[in-house]
């Protein structure tokens, strides 16, 4: 028969022989120390339970930072909101601060003036192809007539052109059919004023021979009672003397902006004040810190020392 023919005789002689050595190895290990046969196993199961740890922490590390990341965004969210809020609150509580300080000049124009005035408010911009003019919310109900005066505590504004019940249209004196009597404040020359254009307006039927000069200022002249006198209206620009003619024609910067009004003085009654006695340090903006104090108080000096009379 063949030697390597399968016989089970001759295989348990080969596992017998295999054995024995490796029992009478055993036989003499540590009473603590694991068998042999063992270390392969455990080395297996330690290296499955190390992988599954890792897998494990791995996928709790990932959705602990999903979640912190949820929350981050809606944190986010919730600052991004109180933010705009609070952007909101800021600008809210500017554009406060700021109508209470043109107020607060307002009243204290009105409370240093012989003038009996009435405050308004600018609802619109009328876009009439024929008339450049503002609207504010006072009517023939408040009292208000044709031609009576607007101003602002700068200067001058316009004039009324129409009366509602609650509202009125105003000719700004920018409009090119404005007409204000007018005068060069050095010089006391007369003209008339009317608009050019929204940023420039006109002194026209200048005499001639009249002295004006670039930097003039121009004010009103106070006829009729319409506008106090010596009331700023700009100052010039140029001036331009036609070759042949009897008159000259000077360009004025306007001292009031109409696209940026937001509240208007009617002078309902001019109480014959004569603006150039309290304008005698200088002209135009801003007359609250050039007008006389109340109660008749000696006005200070620019070198800050007090006027006194005789």
């Amino acid at each position: 028969m063949n030697f390597f023919a399968f016989d089970i005789r001759k295989l348990l002689i080969v596992v017998a022989v295999i054995a024995l050595p490796i029992l009478s190895i055993n036989m003499k290990r540590n009473p603590g120390e694991d068998p042999w046969y063992r270390r392969p196993f455990t080395w297996i199961v330690a290296m499955s339970q190390g992988g599954y740890s890792s897998f494990t922490s791995g996928v709790r590390g990932t959705t602990s930072m999903y979640l912190n990341l949820v929350g981050i965004k809606k944190d986010n969210q919730r600052l991004g909101r109180e933010n705009q809020e609070l952007r909101a609150q800021l600008a809210a509580s500017t554009e406060l601060k700021l109508e209470n300080e043109r107020l607060n000049q307002l009243l204290e124009f009105k409370l240093n003036t012989k003038m009996k005035l009435l405050a308004a408010k600018v609802i619109a911009r009328d876009l009439s192809p024929d008339h450049e003019s503002i609207r504010i919310n006072r009517g023939y109900r408040q009292g208000l007539r044709k031609l009576m005066g607007i101003i602002t505590v700068e200067g001058v504004v316009g004039y009324v052109l129409s009366t509602e019940l609650d509202t009125a249209q105003i000719l700004v004196v920018t409009d090119r059919s404005a007409a204000v009597d007018a005068l060069v404040q050095r010089t006391r020359a007369r003209g008339l004023i009317s608009g050019k254009d929204s940023n420039a307006i006109r002194l026209r039927y200048l005499q001639r021979a009249d002295d004006v000069a670039v930097g003039d200022a121009v004010v009103t002249s106070g006829l009729k009672g319409t506008f106090p006198k010596g009331f700023p209206i700009g100052k010039v620009t140029t001036v331009r003397k036609t070759d042949f003619g009897i008159s000259q024609e000077a360009m004025v910067e306007p001292v009031v902006s109409p696209s940026n009004l937001e509240e208007v003085f009617v002078v309902l009654d001019s109480g014959g004040e004569d603006f150039n006695e309290k304008l005698q340090t200088g002209f135009g903006p801003p007359l609250l810190s050039k007008m006389n104090p109340p109660g008749g108080a000696p006005a200070s000096t620019p070198d800050g020392a007090r006027k006194t009379t005789p």
